[in-house]
């Protein structure tokens, strides 16, 4: 694998399991109309299962596409695996994040850290419950279709804003923009709403052979 397709590897997988992670973090008390409206979608959420489109598109046009499996559990469990256009996989147990490419036959491991919890993946597995201190929250409807636009309140994001999309009252899709003005699209189909998930399912053995690398830990 070229050190080109291995950042676009590692791009993809981190991006958009960071994206499912961080949906889930729900605010112990509502400040507005807008962000009680995300709580009351988000709150029911225990567990997610879908079939996943991921785009890349950074500020120049060039567009990446990847596609693959998504599970997650609160607080802090997911497993994102990328089938197409090569084989990744990202899971956390709650404690660790493993990033591992078959093709390099490498693993990555990582604390589940506030760095990542301040990447979208925790939004959606997160435990924290600070959403409307640390985001901005506006909703627009469209017929079934609800947006809510999430904006940091801080600097320490790796995003510079969010959508949140919700059809018949279940997340659909994500889209994130960060500070580099490339902007990441997830859209879900095949969905399950809080599937009986084995709990195997988020712990990750590392394969006889690996390569490991510990970042943090």
């Amino acid at each position: 694998m070229t050190h080109g397709r291995k950042g676009l590897a590692r791009k993809l997988g981190l991006t958009g399991a960071a994206l499912m992670a961080a949906c889930m973090t729900l605010p112990a008390q509502a400040a507005s109309s807008d962000a009680e409206r995300l709580t009351s979608l988000l709150k029911p959420l225990k567990t997610y299962s879908a079939d996943f489109n991921q785009q890349i598109a950074s500020g120049g046009g060039s567009l990446q596409n990847a596609s693959g499996h998504m599970w997650l559990s609160r607080p802090g469990r997911f497993n994102w695996e990328v089938s197409d256009p090569y084989r990744q996989t990202v899971v956390s147990d709650g404690q660790k994040v493993y990033l591992y490419d078959p093709d390099l036959e490498q693993v990555s491991i990582r604390p589940l850290d506030q760095r990542v919890t301040h990447t979208p993946a925790l939004l959606l597995s997160g435990q924290a419950s600070e959403l409307t201190e640390n985001y901005n929250v506006s909703r627009r409807q469209q017929g079934t279709t609800e947006f809510f636009a999430l904006s940091p309140r801080s600097n320490d994001t790796l995003f510079e804003s969010l959508e949140l999309v919700f059809n018949n009252e279940r997340l659909s899709g994500i889209d994130l923009t960060d500070g580099t003005g490339q902007r990441t699209e997830i859209s879900f189909r095949n969905i399950e709403v809080n599937p009986d998930i084995s709990q195997s399912q988020f712990q990750f053995k590392i394969p006889e052979g690996a390569d490991v690398m510990r970042e943090g830990t």
